[in-house]
């Protein structure tokens, strides 16, 4: 029984990333989810009590796989600027992933207050892997540094998932230079 409802619980999950990444967070509904895995609307509410729960869960599994891509490409790189650059171009690479559309559909929802917490304490510990390797380029304020640096990789990705004009690839090369160089390019 319990491995039925974990694999129930999964496919609720794998139901509401692709509700996500394809109409946003006004797809992802109780009807839509119960019609995407073949269960009664009201079987969805004995797993997720709300769609904020939904997504709670969603930031839970998919946002530690997004982190963990993005530390693995650091780690293969020796520099700091090396690991600033996977930094950067990991998390840009990971913008046609379905986890990682969820984790933009749902940033931009309006949720309750606890998936907002979550969804910001996952992206500090997003921000925190980079600070080291911009103490070590000579940040005087790393922390602060790293948050701007987030700033840019997540208008990049607006800018990606926007479908602007501009190729994934050159949005790409204009936040790595931006991270290394600053506006001078």
């Amino acid at each position: 029984m319990a491995e039925h409802r974990s694999m129930q619980r999964a496919a609720l999950l794998d139901a509401a990333r692709s509700l996500l990444s394809e109409g946003g967070t006004e797809a992802l509904t109780f009807p839509a989810l119960a019609e995407r895995t073949g269960l009664a609307r009201s079987s969805v509410y004995e797993y997720f009590r709300s769609r904020a729960a939904v997504v709670e869960e969603l930031c839970e599994v998919d946002f530690p796989v997004w982190a963990a891509d993005v530390s693995a490409a650091m780690e293969r790189e020796a520099t700091a600027e090396g690991k600033v650059e996977a930094y950067v171009r990991q998390q840009l690479a990971l913008v046609g992933d379905r986890r990682h559309r969820a984790v933009v559909a749902i940033s931009a929802s309006e949720l309750d207050a606890g998936a907002r917490e979550k969804i910001r304490a996952a992206h500090g510990g997003l921000v925190a892997m980079i600070v080291e390797a911009l103490a070590e380029m000579g940040h005087a304020e790393p922390r602060l540094a790293a948050m701007l640096l987030q700033g840019v990789v997540d208008a990049a990705v607006r800018r990606i998932e926007l479908g602007a004009a501009e190729e994934p690839s050159a949005i790409t090369e204009a936040a790595v230079s931006m991270a290394l160089r600053g506006v001078r390019g």
